[in-house]
């Protein structure tokens, strides 16, 4: 060989190993860098009062479910996932700020015409809107009702929705009379589109937002985007469009639920011909468990009691979360973390600055993922009930104690959208091994004295921080 083709054959190697390093570095970072150059884009799809065994594969319902099911296909289901408070308003201020009701002072579920949450606690869309992304809210606000706390001054580009609860209307089967001294209204960007919501509306309520949201996607493909969904839905008074009228064969309730799966089905499919599905984190979840005294009319929970109790058929929430690339598909987890978890660690996986006050919410990226450092940031988490301090978990999800307290539970399920009727119970103080007995039905105080005693040093710190000002 001569000197010049040996010169020549070891400038290809080396290039040919330039090449190999750098393309195997670039595709290293396309599965392993979180902080990409390119800001994923976030869509959130919160449900009202589903239950955690209303959709594949967290139950094997009586109806399909199949856009859920391949959600969870692509990416991650979580069976551990709690609110702090298992009501409209408090669970969705919680999820938006990134702090307890006990810190933002928003609980329970606000009426017509209420302030709601207080504008200096800053939301998601204001987050995400200052770090350059388009925002849009879809929905049932539910976090404010004076034109300072609406989705335009909280952050939000673009919205439509109700601003309240849809059965807050002079249909409501109890006490018609009161609510109807506020007409239901209908907000498109900030102006009332329609003055008084009908019961012809109403079934169109899933179709309209999923049609405002496959808009918002197609003509935002080229800019990162925020898209908050949600749904009014399959919280009472129940609704369907015509096209899913007696589609599931179980009645109205599974008629509902094939509606909104077929929701995240129109979400997935405008990501996915925008071309922006690998860059895009898909969060689907519900604000609380199912309202259970509306009986045939109320989803399904394997778990104790359900919506507005402490025990975890209120707060636990089903939850799938996608990101092709960063999450392993089809893949199960059992960490458990809490909706005031999501704010920082979004922030933390598209660069945007947090507010510069305290919040209740860590980084939980690394349980999220299945990173190798699974250990929770969080020692303890508060539960509460209105403005009363009523649980506390530990950071593990191995642990919850019970304070004493008041809870309603039903006596008789209702139908076809009239309430049955409820009792009032008791519960002491009580301490749950959740992770053998996640149905909370033996009290192991006694046999554990000392995670006890934790736990209650802990809602002794908690009570004076918050609830004895």
């Amino acid at each position: 060989m001569t000197k010049i083709a040996e010169t020549t054959s070891i400038t290809f190697l080396l290039i040919f190993l330039l090449i190999v390093i750098i393309t195997g570095g670039c595709a290293d970072q396309e599965t392993d860098n979180i902080h990409a150059d390119v800001q994923p884009n976030i869509v959130l799809i919160f449900l009202d009062d589903a239950g955690f065994a209303d959709f594949r594969p967290f139950a094997e319902t009586r109806y399909p479910t199949p856009s859920v099911s391949r959600l969870a296909e692509e990416g991650r289901s979580f069976y551990n996932f709690y609110v702090p408070q298992a009501i409209c308003s408090a669970s969705r201020a919680a999820l938006l700020t990134g702090t307890y009701p006990e810190r933002n002072n928003l609980f329970g579920a606000h009426g017509p015409r209420e302030r709601g949450l207080d504008p200096g606690f800053v939301t998601m869309g204001e987050m995400l809107q200052n770090a350059g992304y388009r925002t849009a809210s879809y929905g049932k606000w539910h976090i404010g009702d004076h034109p300072e706390t609406r989705p335009p001054e909280r952050g939000f580009d673009e919205s439509s929705g109700i601003m309240y609860s849809n059965d807050m209307w002079a249909d409501h089967p109890v006490n018609p009379e009161y609510w109807s001294q506020w007409p239901l209204q209908y907000w498109e960007n900030g102006e009332v589109t329609i003055d008084s919501v009908t019961a012809a509306d109403q079934t169109n309520f899933t179709t309209w937002f999923t049609e405002d949201s496959v808009d918002f996607i197609n003509r935002n493909s080229d800019n990162p985007f925020f898209l908050y969904l949600p749904h009014p839905m399959p919280h009472v008074p129940l609704f369907v469009s015509e096209k899913f009228e007696g589609a599931s064969g179980t009645g109205l309730y599974g008629d509902v639920i094939m509606e909104l799966d077929w929701s995240v089905g129109e979400i997935m499919t405008a990501l996915e011909e925008n071309g922006v599905r690998n860059q895009t984190i898909v969060i689907f979840t519900s604000d609380n468990g199912p309202w259970l005294v509306y009986g045939n009319h109320s989803g399904q929970t394997p778990y104790r009691e359900g919506k507005s109790t402490s025990f975890d058929g209120g707060i636990r929430s089903p939850l799938i979360i996608s990101w092709p690339g960063q999450i392993e598909p089809n893949t199960v987890s059992h960490s458990m973390f809490f909706s005031i978890d999501f704010l920082p660690t979004i922030a933390e996986l598209t660069g945007a600055v947090l507010p510069d006050y305290e919040i209740d919410g860590k980084n939980v990226w690394n349980l999220i993922s299945g990173g190798q450092d699974t250990e929770s940031p969080h020692k303890y988490y508060s539960i509460t009930r209105a403005e009363e301090f009523q649980g506390v978990m530990s950071g593990d999800g191995k642990w919850k104690l019970m304070l004493p307290h008041e809870y309603v539970n039903p006596v008789t399920g209702g139908k076809d959208g009239n309430p049955g009727e409820n009792q009032h119970s008791f519960i002491d103080t009580t301490l749950f091994d959740m992770v053998h007995d996640p149905h909370e039905k033996m009290n192991v105080i006694d046999q554990y004295p000392e995670i006890a005693e934790e736990l209650l040093r802990y809602t002794r710190e908690h009570e004076e921080k918050f609830f004895n000002e």
